[in-house]
């Protein structure tokens, strides 16, 4: 069989709402590996908050930020760092609204108030192992490639308006991603078609959120995941089960590069 590159969004996709990785799903990605195909991660994150399932699955290569930061086999081959006027013109904003900020680089992530709820409560249900540390200065010191914006949903509006070079996308009901506009995973992903020198009819993805659109887009083969919107699963070639129910073997099934 031809080698394929397969790409994984990370949250709702290889991992359930518990933050736990199926049985089935590490199974089904070990035998891809074993076949030959190239395994990649799409995803939001920063690297550091996925680093141990990487370990977990032995992957590589990865779009992380939302395709800010890409790496192909530990090598770093893009980065797209947000201009530090424009996050200072964010921050300046976004404290007159009373609404904090997280910085984040591959390594860490520092916010610009010591203490918030929406950030508790929104970086909570990532599970990880570490808390924001208080850094207001952080963006000033380091390459950011990625912030998180604590508000509702109704108060978004007035950012996209009012930052043009920034591209805004909700993952949590308190909390959006912010990252320069024109930023996606898609553009991660050419970037490592580009290294590896794979044909665009031999890669595939799989996601869940509204991060994911312009990736199940761009990819000829892109699979929806059961539990995905009704905007994710309209833009994907298939639709699979929910992450829960065995998604990820039954997708790779459905596109006859697996047997459950």
């Amino acid at each position: 069989m031809t080698k394929k590159l397969l790409f994984f969004d990370i949250d709702g996709t290889l991992l359930d709402k518990d933050k736990n990785l199926p049985s089935s799903t590490k199974q089904a990605i070990q035998t891809l590996k074993e076949n030959g195909h190239e395994v990649a991660i799409a995803t939001g994150r920063p690297p550091f908050m996925f680093q141990n399932l990487c370990e977990e699955l032995d992957i590589n290569t990865y779009v992380s930020f939302n395709g800010q930061y890409v790496v192909v086999n530990n090598e770093v081959i893009y980065k797209n760092p947000i201009n530090k006027e424009l996050m200072q013109s964010l921050t300046s904003f976004s404290s007159g609204n009373m609404h904090p900020l997280v910085y984040h680089n591959h390594n860490d992530m520092k916010s610009n108030i010591e203490y918030h709820p929406h950030i508790e409560e929104s970086i909570g249900t990532l599970k990880l192992d570490r808390n924001v540390s208080f850094g207001p200065d952080f963006f000033k010191e380091s390459e950011i490639y990625q912030l998180m914006l604590a508000c509702e949903d109704k108060e978004e509006i007035e950012y996209s308006s009012q930052f043009e070079q920034l591209k805004f996308i909700r993952w949590h009901p308190l909390a959006v991603d912010v990252l320069p506009t024109g930023g996606s995973k898609a553009i991660g992903i050419q970037a490592i078609i580009n290294r590896l020198g794979i044909f665009e009819e031999d890669v595939y993805a799989f996601g869940d959120e509204l991060n994911d659109l312009e990736m199940l887009q761009f990819v000829k083969n892109s699979v929806a995941m059961g539990n995905a919107p009704e905007s994710v699963k309209k833009v994907a070639k298939l639709i699979t089960k929910d992450v829960s129910e065995e998604g990820i073997a039954y997708g790779l099934e459905m596109l006859g590069l697996y047997k459950c």
